[in-house]
């Protein structure tokens, strides 16, 4: 209890001063409102309120983030004043949809309409060259190329191998007497194979400088946006500059090779391919860096909490490790590999793996910043202001989903979910992840590892979902391998 309350006033502070910072040149509230054009037609902002001067509601929101019900703050809102509603948070006048129809129209809205909106801490790391900021027409080209990339049968097939080496070095070292830490574990896993696909570095003394500098370099992206000496956000840059001296060592050395690859190895590879101007040794560097963030926070959480939710339900936990011990003994029967379309091809270990993305929301909604005056549905989203998609209570909507606290895999068999609208966990539009696939084949080849070679038991933990989601004791459990005929 101390240490959620000590956090939230860290979080607090914080944000006040990052408020008060931001009001310095005399802005307030109401300003916001004067600038705003009369509309000719019948379009208006939406109900709601800006809250308390100069702070919004933004201290509310925080303190309805760190409660076991993140949701409340929106879903009292919406109660309220609709499914779409006007705040002040985190500085700024804000439009909150909770409407997946409103939010997938602005999602995938172009960037005459809609820009990324980022803290001003996130977007002094990034640089103004991350694919997270940059839009028109050099975004489209780094997200395609990167896109098709992931797609790649043969990224798939490096990423089933690299998953399997590193899934089996860790589970080699666990031990029955301890408790083994998931949310630990699957981050150190995860990093690598993500490091691999991006610069093809392997384990050893450089990916532990590497992993140490982005440890540092990720606790700036929520600090405060102070750059001077001995600050969080300075050190976070300095360790940036560190990391992309190493990835620019990478990028020389390939292009001293003189060598093209028919087929690229990693993202490197498929950057430099392309003959853009635009695309320069420091952008390259720049975003590797930044594509490396869900190594450390996405996927690893996918995994976490997919192992919480099967301790949680017995019955989801008894059918996953069916499916997979029964695909287990296929191919040993056979004498043949697990490859990347068998994992993949499971379907109750994919409905898990949905129903924990449903549940979990790991991306809790995306921010946007509205170019011109926006109509849609009968709303007015001015200029200037911020849009903020907030995913969870869709995805926790009992308009949308039967029981929608409950974990209940079994809700997505015979389910189209690419056509399934209320169901954004990876957001949408041109900037959809495009590592969706990649996250669910990682988290499928870890449940099949996991759930074949062990049995376990969980011990009771708590999901923190504030300022990210994670396991407060990094879920431990307790493992005992199986034998090779073991039954279920």
């Amino acid at each position: 209890m101390m240490e959620n309350i000590s956090s939230l006033w860290i979080t607090v502070t914080a944000i006040l001063f990052c408020i008060i910072f931001l009001y310095s040149k005399g802005k307030s509230k109401f300003s916001y409102l004067r600038s705003i054009p009369s509309s000719k037609n019948s379009c208006q902002l939406p109900l709601g309120t800006l809250g308390w001067p100069f702070l919004g509601e933004t201290i509310e929101f925080i303190s309805c983030a760190y409660s076991d019900r993140p949701e409340s703050f929106m879903d009292s809102r919406r109660r309220m004043y609709g499914k779409v509603f006007k705040s002040h948070i985190f500085g700024t006048p804000t439009i909150v949809s909770t409407d997946a129809e409103v939010s997938r129209f602005v999602l995938q809205s172009d960037a005459k309409a809609f820009v990324p909106f980022y803290p001003k801490s996130l977007t002094e790391l990034m640089g103004k060259s991350s694919i997270l900021l940059i839009n028109g027409s050099l975004q489209r080209k780094i997200h395609g190329l990167i896109g098709s990339f992931f797609k790649s049968q043969h990224l798939k097939d490096q990423i089933t191998r690299d998953m399997q080496n590193y899934v089996q070095q860790s589970m080699n070292k666990w031990r029955d007497d301890q408790p083994i830490f998931i949310q630990d574990e699957t981050k150190n896993i995860a990093f690598q194979v993500l490091v691999k696909a991006l610069i093809s570095l392997n384990p050893g003394e450089e990916m532990d400088i590497l992993k140490k500098q982005f440890q540092e370099f990720i606790l700036g992206l929520m600090s405060l946006p102070v750059k001077v000496p001995g600050s969080q956000l300075y050190r976070s840059l300095q360790a940036k500059k560190r990391m992309v001296k190493i990835v620019h060592k990478i990028i020389q050395s390939r292009r001293n090779s003189g060598v093209t690859p028919t087929v690229p190895k990693d993202v490197v590879d498929v950057l430099l391919k392309d003959a853009s101007e635009l695309l320069t040794d420091d952008l390259i560097a720049d975003n590797m860096i930044d594509m490396m963030i869900p190594g450390e926070d996405s996927v690893p959480v996918l995994m976490t909490l997919a192992i919480k939710y099967l301790a949680d339900c017995p019955a989801a936990l008894h059918q996953l490790t069916e499916e997979n011990m029964k695909l287990k003994r296929l191919k040993a029967q056979k004498g043949k590999p697990l490859i990347w379309s068998d994992y993949l091809s499971l379907p109750f270990t994919q409905s898990v793996i949905t129903e924990t993305l449903r549940m979990g929301n790991i991306i809790i909604g995306v921010m946007r910043k509205a170019m011109k005056n926006i109509e849609i549905k009968g709303y007015l989203i001015p200029k200037g202001w911020c849009f903020f998609a907030y995913f969870r209570s869709v995805h926790l909507d009992e308009n949308h989903y039967d029981w929608p606290y409950q974990f209940n895999p079994w809700r997505w068999q015979n389910k189209d979910i690419i056509s399934c609208y209320n169901f954004t966990p990876f957001g949408g539009g041109q900037r959809l992840c495009p590592g969706l696939d990649l996250a669910r084949l990682e988290a499928s080849i870890f449940l099949h590892h996991f759930v074949t070679n062990f049995r376990w038991v969980a011990e009771d933990d708590t999901i923190v979902n504030f300022p990210t989601v994670r396991l407060k004791k990094r879920m431990p459990v307790w493992v005992k391998s199986r034998d090779d005929d073991d039954s279920l």
